[in-house]
């Protein structure tokens, strides 16, 4: 069959900067990411030397300010960055965006001393950073978390366990939700908690279906001591924070779903332009076309939604129900458009000599991941119709 190249997605950004920046992407996706990625995740490989390259070229910290290292870029652009990224390798993408995320308590709720002191080596210092909230016994209860820091003198002591953390035992910081006072939402603090304190340490990564490449391990938190400069916000601020920084966090997965899903559909286009059955490519089949244009319908209109969702962000409007539903509406579509990629290429779609079989099988985390997506659901009509009546008995 003949090679079909895929067409670069046609983006409307801000700027010239903006452009170069998709550009500067797109070339290190496609000399330094693309060429291994099939290899490195069927063999489970973290591609750690990628995170450094991304950060000595100012792709770590795109969304953050400048004074700290970080790109001075609007949430619009950054997210197209990582569905660049989450379209080549999917273990890139989501590893970008959950440093993002392991970032924002300490840049939107610290102090300047703590900005100035920390974020320059987390935003281009080659650190690699891990978002520390569930934990074995809640997940989507995250208000319910266990995981103790108990007060002594000027420090912090930190015990328990935080479960299917991505970056978990590799990294260089994590960004810790921990109980420091009532039970609830108001009694949970953050932390800033170095990848090398005494006592802290990371379980065997979890054995997974997809993302073999990018480690999801439990934390332990062994009486880890944590002075209170690295205390992030005020006490009991913990959760707020969290829930912050989660908002923009799903855009984050939303993006790099359509990444995945665009993937998906280039290789479908690819395969039927070139398959050839009763004297003619598939792709003259009707019913094949259809799929087509069903999945390049469902890939816009995600990739529309949250970049509107972006936009409210970058305005510093409330975006929080839209993140909701471009989280829903893009994994899902990433979900489907992967399972319709398979159908397209038959017996070879589940094979893993061609890549769909392997987004397949990634895109099923994203619906899970920072929120199932019956939270979401949960969120969007709590923003609708207001939080749900509790009855008594």
């Amino acid at each position: 069959m003949p090679d079909r190249a895929p067409q670069p997605v046609d983006r409307q950004l801000p700027t010239d900067e903006a452009r170069d920046l998709i550009s500067l992407a797109r070339d290190i996706a496609q000399r330094e990411i693309a060429p291994r990625a099939a290899e490195e995740e069927d063999a489970g490989i973290f591609p750690r030397e990628v995170f450094t390259l991304l950060s000595r070229s100012g792709l770590l910290g795109l969304p953050y300010d400048s004074e700290y290292g970080g790109g001075d870029q609007p949430y619009e652009v950054y997210l197209q960055v990582l569905e660049e990224l989450a379209a080549t390798r999917l273990t890139v993408g989501l590893g970008v965006s959950v440093h993002s995320l392991s970032c924002h308590a300490l840049a939107n709720y610290g102090t300047k001393q703590q900005q100035v002191e920390h974020l320059p080596a987390m935003l281009g210092g080659g650190l690699l950073g891990a978002y520390c909230l569930s934990e074995p016994s809640s997940g989507s209860d995250a208000a319910s978390l266990r995981t103790k820091a108990v007060r002594d003198g000027e420090d912090w002591v930190i015990d328990g366990t935080k479960a299917w953390i991505t970056h978990g035992g590799i990294a260089d910081f994590y960004t810790v939700m921990a109980r420091t006072g009532e039970d609830g939402p108001r009694g949970i603090s953050a932390f800033l908690v170095p990848g090398d304190a005494a006592g802290l340490s990371g379980a065997t990564p979890e054995k997974k279906m997809g993302m073999k490449g990018s480690p999801t391990a439990q934390v332990h938190f062994d009486g880890v001591r944590v002075p209170d400069e690295r205390r992030l916000g005020e006490e009991g601020q913990g959760f707020a924070i969290a829930l912050s920084a989660l908002d923009s966090g799903r855009l984050g997965i939303a993006a790099c779903a359509i990444g995945v899903a665009q993937a998906a559909l280039d290789e479908a286009v690819a395969y039927a332009s070139g398959r050839q059955q009763f004297g003619r490519p598939i792709s003259d089949f009707q019913g094949l076309r259809f799929m087509l244009a069903d999945m390049a319908t469902q890939i816009e209109a995600g990739r529309a939604l949250y970049l509107a969702a972006a936009r409210l962000r970058d305005a510093g409007r409330p975006f929080a129900k839209q993140a909701a539903m471009a989280k829903l509406h893009c994994t899902d579509t990433a979900m489907k458009a992967t399972i319709d990629a398979v159908q397209i290429l038959g017996g070879y779609g589940y094979t893993a000599d061609f890549p769909v079989e392997r987004y397949m099988r990634e895109a099923k985390v994203l619906q899970i991941v920072e929120g199932t997506n019956q939270i979401q659901r949960m969120v969007i009509a709590r923003h609708l119709a207001g939080p749900e009546a509790h009855r008594a008995g």
